[in-house]
């Protein structure tokens, strides 16, 4: 299966982007987000996200996100599955100061939404992302180098069973905007191998 732009659509086109075969571009707009409920009691679903549709099982998603025009409190961009409003999950560095950013990821199950994160040197302008699929469950990891990767986290999406819709987003929770570029887009085998230690359970 390989990534093709021609298969992608939009939850909230943003008013300026572009697409071309290797090349995405997408231009903030202020008070955009994704979030729902937990901690801080609101429910964003504003950001504009792109995204193909796959019945695939068994995959990896690559990409690289250059947020190199981001200077603004959580102005993030990265990769993303997108089901509905209340169920998702994102990968993303935020910019949070001169000093520091946040690279994170947030899944969101029936409407709850979780954040971890750590802090990395604001120096840091460009990630790439790995998300890998094995039927409902999704490890992300990142890379600096588009070589290396580490893993961010495993994580489960209740509403994952057959059909699901990856690909990119941006937006800008607060007052600002800024150009995300997004290159090196890539579907893969699954590069995230079966467990081979411990057998699953019968019954799960």
């Amino acid at each position: 299966m390989a990534f093709d732009t021609a298969r992608l659509a939009w939850t909230r086109k943003p008013r300026e982007c572009s697409i071309e075969p290797d090349r995405i571009e997408i231009v903030t707009e202020p008070h955009t987000d994704l979030w729902q409920r937990t901690y801080y009691r609101f429910r964003n679903d504003s950001a504009p996200v792109l995204q193909m549709a796959t019945a695939e099982r068994f995959f990896s998603f690559v990409v690289r996100c250059d947020f190199s025009g981001s200077a603004h409190r959580f102005d993030q961009c990265g990769v993303v599955v997108y089901l509905d409003s209340e169920n998702w999950l994102k990968a993303s560095v935020e910019y949070e100061n001169e000093d520091f950013a946040h690279l994170g990821s947030v899944v969101t199950n029936h409407g709850y939404s979780d954040w971890a994160t750590t802090e990395i040197p604001a120096t840091v302008k460009s990630m790439w992302y790995r998300l890998s699929r094995r039927e409902d469950d999704f490890r992300i990891e990142c890379s600096e180098d588009g070589t290396a990767f580490r893993q961010m986290r495993i994580c489960h999406l209740w509403d994952a069973r057959d059909e699901v819709r990856l690909g990119v987003y941006a937006c800008s929770p607060e007052d600002s905007s800024f150009r995300a570029v997004f290159t090196d887009l890539a579907i893969t085998a699954c590069a995230w191998r079966a467990h081979d230690g411990q057998a699953p359970d019968e019954d799960l």
